[in-house]
Formats: C-alpha cells, sequence, structure tokens
C-alpha cells in the first residue's frame, strides 16, 4: 500500500505532466517568432452593433426572438401596439373622404358659376339690343317732334325708355362681372379642396409608415445580443427593444506601436488566430488605421517616447468567409493579429490560412 507522501509526489507528476503537455501544445501551435516584415498584436474579435428601437412612442406588443437567436436580413422581429394609429389612420380617411366630397361640390359650383356667366352675357346682349332699339325711337322722336308729327309726350317717353335700356345694360354687364368674380372664387374652392385632399393623403401615408415602422425586422443578418424591452412595456420614441450584432461586418481591433503602424497600407492582409481555436488561421483585411494614436502621453518630445505611441488597428474578415461559418462567429474573443508589412514576402507556414470545414 503505497504511502500518503507516495500518493501526494504521484498525483503532483500527474499534474506536472499535464501542465507540459498544454504548454507544449500551446507552443507548437503558436508562431515561433515572426520574421522581419510582419507584426502582431493582441486584439478581440468585435462585430457591429445595431439597436432595433422604436421610431414612436407606444407599447411593446410581442417580440417573437430570444437572446442568441440567428436572424435574417427582413425577419420580423417585434411588433409594437398599433390601436391609436390605426384610430388615427380611421380619422385621416374619414377626412380624406370628406375633402373629396368638397372637391366635387366646389367642381359643380364652378360649372353653375359659369352657366349664371354665360347668362348674364346673353342678357347684356339683350339689353344692348333694347337699348339700340330705344336709341332709334329716341331718334325718331327728336326729329318728328318738333315738326309736330309726333306729340311731345311721345319724346318724353322714349327718352325715358332709353336711359331705361341704358341703366338695363348698366345693370346686366355688373352681373357678368359678379358671375365672373363668383367663377374665381369658386376656382379657389377647388384648388383648396384638392389641396385638402392631398393634405388628408399624406397623413394617411405618415400614419400607415408609422404603423409599418411599428412592425420591427433585423436590418441584416446578424444574431439577437440582448433583449432590451420585454412585451407590454411601453417606450419613448426611439427605444431600443433588442440589440443585435452584424455578423457580416467582423472584425478584430487590435494596437500596434509607431513604427510598424506607419508601415501598415489600408487592405494589407491579416490573419487572426484565436486563443479559444489556435488551430485556425482565419484570413482578413486592415480597413482601419487610427490617424490618432491611443495612450497618447499630454506632451511627447522626444524620439524614445514617440516609439511607445500605440495605434489602433482593425482587420475585418471577409463577408463570404463569414457567411459560410456564420454558426460559428462569436464576437468578444481575445486573440492575436497578424500583419504582414512588406506585401511581396510569403506568410510563415504557422500563418498559412486552416479554417474549420
Amino acid at each position: 500500500m503505497l504511502k500518503p507522501i507516495n500518493i501526494w509526489l504521484v498525483r503532483m507528476a500527474v499534474v506536472a505532466l499535464v501542465v507540459a503537455a498544454a504548454v507544449a501544445a500551446w507552443w507548437f501551435l503558436q508562431p515561433k517568432g515572426l520574421p522581419d516584415g510582419f507584426a502582431a498584436g493582441n486584439g478581440r474579435i468585435e462585430a457591429v452593433e445595431i439597436d432595433i428601437a422604436a421610431k414612436t412612442a407606444g407599447r411593446v406588443r410581442e417580440i417573437l426572438v430570444n437572446e442568441g437567436d440567428f436572424l435574417r436580413a427582413g425577419q420580423v422581429l417585434a411588433r409594437m401596439d398599433t390601436a391609436v394609429l390605426e384610430a388615427q389612420l380611421r380619422e385621416a380617411e374619414a377626412q380624406l373622404q370628406r375633402a373629396r366630397i368638397s372637391v366635387e361640390t366646389a367642381t359643380s359650383l364652378v360649372t353653375q358659376r359659369e352657366a349664371e356667366r354665360e347668362a348674364a352675357q346673353a342678357l347684356i346682349a339683350q339689353r344692348k339690343a333694347e337699348l339700340d332699339a330705344a336709341q332709334r325711337r329716341l331718334a325718331r322722336s327728336r326729329e318728328l317732334a318738333p315738326k309736330g308729327a309726333v306729340p311731345e309726350s311721345k319724346l318724353d317717353d322714349d327718352r325715358a325708355a332709353f336711359e331705361a335700356a341704358r341703366a338695363a345694360v348698366a345693370a346686366a354687364e355688373a352681373q357678368a362681372a359678379a358671375a365672373q368674380a363668383a367663377i374665381g372664387q369658386a376656382r379657389s374652392n377647388v384648388v383648396a379642396a384638392q389641396a385638402a385632399v392631398e393634405a388628408a393623403q399624406a397623413t394617411i401615408q405618415r400614419i400607415q409608415a408609422d404603423i409599418d415602422d411599428s412592425v420591427l425586422t433585423s436590418p441584416r443578418d446578424g444574431r439577437v445580443q440582448y433583449r432590451v424591452a420585454q412585451p407590454g412595456e411601453v417606450l419613448s420614441p426611439g427605444g431600443v427593444v433588442l440589440n443585435m450584432v452584424d455578423l457580416a461586418d467582423v472584425y478584430m481591433t487590435f494596437f500596434l506601436p509607431t513604427e510598424q503602424a506607419g508601415r501598415i497600407a489600408l487592405g494589407a492582409e491579416a490573419r487572426l488566430v484565436l486563443d479559444a481555436a489556435p488551430q485556425y488561421v482565419v484570413p482578413a483585411v486592415v480597413s482601419f488605421v487610427a490617424d490618432v494614436a491611443q495612450f497618447t502621453p499630454k506632451t511627447v518630445e522626444t524620439e524614445e517616447e514617440r516609439q511607445k505611441l500605440m495605434f489602433r488597428i482593425k482587420a475585418r474578415i471577409d463577408q463570404d468567409l463569414l457567411r459560410k461559418h456564420l454558426h460559428q462567429v462569436k464576437t468578444g474573443l481575445p486573440g492575436m493579429a497578424y500583419v504582414r508589412l512588406a506585401p511581396r514576402l510569403d506568410w510563415p507556414p504557422e500563418l498559412q490560412t486552416r479554417l474549420p470545414q
């Protein structure tokens, strides 16, 4: 039977062997020092986050996804309560119907006023004919009265008839002018009624847009990260219901010192190795180099201090590659980013692309 001290020694030996094996595996899978023309930095996988929010204030009626669910572009994620909006829509539709009736009424009134103008113009023609006849009778009476061929009373009557006919013409012309003015007023009423129709239609379109926006959909492929609200909660305009990550826009952010960052060109090739899966090497492309150093001291006076400045770099993974491995994409994972500073150099064997099947 083994003594307690021997059992303890055996256990320690087993632990030492396990640790040694782990260290050997880690050492075997890690790049063995970078040759000249390459740079490396610690980083973390990140993705663009999108807040799925309510456009207008309202109550959350239902949420159709849970945290961790994968999403497709256009997928319905949640619905807001639209009872108030639907009531406003019915009210706007009634206003539109009333405005259309007003257009018909105003148009009919224009037709009526135009008929009145035509009648006034016909009356003017009639009154002018009467005035012309009265003028001829008066002329004859003026010629015959001095000769005694007609009595003076006839001359007076013809003169009065002439004046009455002239007044009738003036009245008919005034009536025609009033009819013309009424036409202008009626046409302006038509324009106002048509404007009311357009305003009602615009109101309907606005309310319908708000109703459509009450159905929250995914703008692109991704995954639900957080459920910020719950069904039944009342949100203000812009209130967030869900937070999702865009799995088609994934990158690693890392930092490099001044000398190396200054040699990186946008579009340079990069390789990403994650701590959780060191057996894989993921290809990427440098998509961003900060124009302002991070960790910058307040004053930089010496060359040595300038070399300590660190610049933020982004290496973005190709979208087609992400789509092939969509369910394996995880954000927040730490790892290493390697960048080729000279485009003509070949990648070391340990940094050749290796992807899961």
